[in-house]
C-alpha cells in the first residue's frame, strides 16, 4: 500500500523513512545519556523522554514528506540553493555538536 498525501496522490516514502530512521538513531543514541547527565533523571524517564521526542520528530517528518507533499512540483533545485542549504546544515550541525559538548567540559 503506497503512502498517499492529503489529495490522495501516491508519494515516495523514502525521504520520510530516511528522516524517521535518522531521528531514531540520533534521539536514542544521545537522548538518554544527556537527560541522565544534565537533569539526573532515571533511565526509564530518559527513555520515555527520548521516545516522546522521536514521536514528535516522526510526526513532523510525516507531515512534511507525506501528508503535504506535492509530487507535481518536483523539479531540479538550482546549485546555489543546494549549496546554501548544505552550508547552513553543516554550520548548524557544528554548532549543535559544540553546544552538546559544553556540559561535559571541565572549565
Amino acid at each position: 500500500m503506497p503512502l498517499r498525501n492529503r489529495a490522495g496522490d501516491p508519494v515516495d516514502p523514502v525521504p520520510f523513512l530516511v528522516v524517521a530512521s535518522l531521528a531514531f538513531l540520533l534521539v536514542f543514541s544521545t537522548g538518554p545519556i544527556y537527560l541522565q547527565a544534565l537533569f539526573g533523571v532515571g533511565l526509564a524517564t530518559a527513555l520515555a523522554g527520548s521516545t516522546g521526542v522521536f514521536l514528535v520528530v516522526t510526526a513532523a517528518a510525516y507531515h512534511r514528506f507525506v501528508r503535504t507533499d506535492r509530487p507535481e512540483l518536483r523539479g531540479e533545485v538550482p546549485v546555489e540553493g543546494r549549496y546554501r542549504r548544505l552550508w547552513y546544515g553543516a554550520v548548524a550541525l557544528a554548532l549543535l555538536l559544540a553546544l552538546l559538548s559544553l556540559p561535559f567540559m571541565e572549565l
